[in-house]
């Protein structure tokens, strides 16, 4: 996912009608806003009416935390830079996460926007519901916070220098990815599994 000019100025344009591009855009507040309840009314459905205790609840939403992580990168290395000829899934890799590197500084498109977004966590639960059980409604919004978190981090990184200088290693990482070589630094949010698997930009 080469390209001969990175800008860091302007977006790109994703579909010619200006409804459809209007979808393409959010705030990262708009996401907060829209899934913080989720997780909230998840987490107090699964202690009040599911009866899951306190101790089980913490254990399985830190898991799932550490699973988004894993997630992250895995989605980032494989999906988002997925390499093909057929011209449909190129366009499709380009709209999921080309545009960003063709544009790294575009901060409307740093989030999923709300639709896709949506449609994705639904498909993403029912598949915890049908693995996990009931547990799901734990799984998920530890899930859904390590999302929030990773997008977080990741709007700021574009958007900011680092604010603390044990956040430096992660902004270095992700800027090598952009400025450097996109076959390495997937992680955004930790740079645990670059170093797991071999993808860490050495010092």
């Amino acid at each position: 996912m080469q390209f001969e000019k990175i800008r860091n100025k302007g977006q790109a344009r994703l579909f010619e009608n200006r409804y459809l591009e209007m979808l393409t855009k959010t705030h990262p507040l708009v996401i907060w806003g829209m899934y913080l309840p989720v997780i909230g009314c998840m987490l107090y459905h699964s202690h009040t009416a599911l009866q899951f205790s306190y101790g089980a609840i913490t254990l399985i939403f830190t898991g799932a935390l550490l699973f988004w992580s894993f997630f992250e990168y895995i989605m980032h290395r494989f999906v988002f830079h997925m390499v093909s000829e057929n011209p449909r899934l190129r366009r499709l890799t380009y709209m999921l996460h080309g545009n960003h590197h063709e544009y790294p500084r575009d901060r409307q498109r740093l989030f999923m926007p709300p639709v896709p977004s949506l449609l994705i966590a639904s498909l993403l639960f029912g598949a915890m519901y049908l693995l996990l059980g009931e547990a799901a409604f734990i799984f998920f919004p530890g899930f859904l916070l390590g999302y929030l978190i990773y997008g977080s981090l990741h709007y700021a990184i574009h958007a900011w220098n680092p604010p603390f200088k044990f956040m430096k290693p992660l902004w270095r990482n992700h800027h090598l990815h952009h400025y450097k070589s996109d076959e390495k630094g997937f992680g955004v949010s930790t740079s645990l599994w670059d170093r797991v698997f071999g993808t860490f930009f050495k010092l």
